[in-house]
């Protein structure tokens, strides 16, 4: 799991990656069209941009649609709750949806899998 998520240098003070979201990136499960869970460098590229966009949110992103700009986030401090962020937004609009936990957020990801068109 190592070079799939962001270091922990990098996240800011206090914020630790969910067990349950741990366990999908140790299984390799990260692809559920239309959501693809981010890793490496295009998690650290989304993470980056986020930080410079929405300087005023500590955003942690971990997936994103394939088919339009929005981000699946943590945000620290706020706890499990998961933020789609509609990234290059401008600041104050960025805010899509909120879940309450990833589990929540995975059903529903699951639920987009099982509805999506990609043709």
């Amino acid at each position: 799991m190592g070079t799939l998520l962001l270091p922990a240098a990098d996240l800011p003070d206090g914020f630790c990656y969910p067990a349950r979201f741990c366990r999908l990136i140790g299984q390799n499960l990260l692809d559920f069209d239309p959501w693809i869970v981010l890793t490496g460098q295009y998690l650290k590229i989304r993470y980056d941009g986020l930080r410079s966009r929405y300087p005023q949110r500590r955003l942690i992103p971990f997936a994103r649609r394939e088919d339009n700009d929005d981000v699946a986030c943590w945000e620290a401090g706020k706890g499990e709750k998961v933020f789609i962020v509609h990234d290059f937004a401008s600041p104050g609009w960025e805010q899509h949806e909120t879940f309450e936990c990833f589990a929540d957020w995975f059903h529903h990801a699951l639920d987009a899998t099982l509805t999506f068109d990609d043709e």
